[in-house]
């Protein structure tokens, strides 16, 4: 159960968003007071849930998180009937987490693309004299090959013969064919646009600079960002001071809800929300 509302996390977020519209909309233009309070409390449980369980489970490995600190504030202002407050720091959490989601998921898109554009197959030269199609693992460093009118350039090699036009958008960004002759290096996943040439392969499989592209955007999938990483650092401090905080204005004061406004001051709902929107908008001017 709990997997499973992790998992729609985006349709939570979608249909709390959804019952927080509809509140102000009744509050504002038809004056319905008990339809606001009523689609904000059911908007606050809901978005509570997947943040609620994912800071359980951090807690089950001794992970103090962001989510923590968002469920306690969440669960106080619910508590002392604050339901704007609780409604929309929810619906701004899981938010920033779709965001993030969709971040990577165009990031997943794009180095699959990529891994397509790689050349599977080429033409090798034989003992025999003649040229067979076998698959690009099977060529080796100092192989002769072929390459065609159309064909993908099957490794970083060196054109021995030939003259031919080469289209190299996919390793230096540039559409307009370069020409290419004897002497002169060609690269893997490049594409012979027009003309025929014979070539030695000098670099092949991930050693080409075609296959470093590949793993370098890998890589950079895997690792996370300066802001991502300030973000979890930060959290391993911020939050148990806050908790801290709220804690010892209830013992001084004996006021709840100020104990509460304070941990719902806390939550860092524009820093949470503001690295996956970085991130998307630099993915876009890309």
């Amino acid at each position: 159960m709990q997997l499973k509302i992790i998992r729609s996390k985006n349709q939570i977020a979608f249909v709390s968003g959804v019952l927080i519209l509809i509140a102000f909309l009744a509050k504002w233009l038809l004056a319905q007071e008990m339809v606001f309070v009523t689609a904000l409390a059911i908007a606050s449980v809901i978005g509570a849930s997947p943040i609620v369980i994912q800071a359980y489970q951090a807690l089950r490995v001794r992970v103090v998180s962001i989510d923590l600190l968002v469920s306690v504030a969440v669960v106080g202002a619910f508590l002392i009937r604050n339901f704007e407050e609780s409604a929309i720091v929810t619906f701004l959490f899981l938010f920033g987490g779709y965001l993030e989601q969709r971040t990577l998921n165009y990031t997943r898109s794009a180095i699959k693309e990529l891994t397509e554009m790689a050349p599977e197959s080429a033409f090798k030269l034989m003992d025999d004299g003649s040229y067979e199609e076998v698959e690009v693992d099977d060529v080796d460093e100092g192989d002769l090959l072929q390459v065609r009118t159309g064909g993908k350039v099957p490794v970083d090699g060196t054109v021995i013969s030939g003259l031919g036009y080469i289209n190299e958008a996919s390793i230096t960004g540039e559409s307009l064919p370069v020409e290419k002759e004897e002497g002169q290096q060609v690269f893997a996943g490049t594409i012979l646009e027009n003309g025929t040439l014979q070539i030695r392969a000098d670099r092949v499989g991930e050693d080409t600079t075609f296959g470093r592209i590949i793993e370098l955007v890998e890589d950079a999938q895997d690792s996370k960002s300066e802001a991502e990483r300030f973000i979890d650092k930060f959290a391993r401090y911020y939050t148990p001071a806050v908790l801290f905080m709220a804690i010892l204005v209830f013992i001084i004061s004996r006021n709840l809800e100020l104990a509460i406004t304070i941990l719902v001051l806390g939550c860092p709902g524009a820093l949470v929300i503001g690295v996956p929107v970085s991130n998307v908008a630099g993915i876009g001017n890309g």
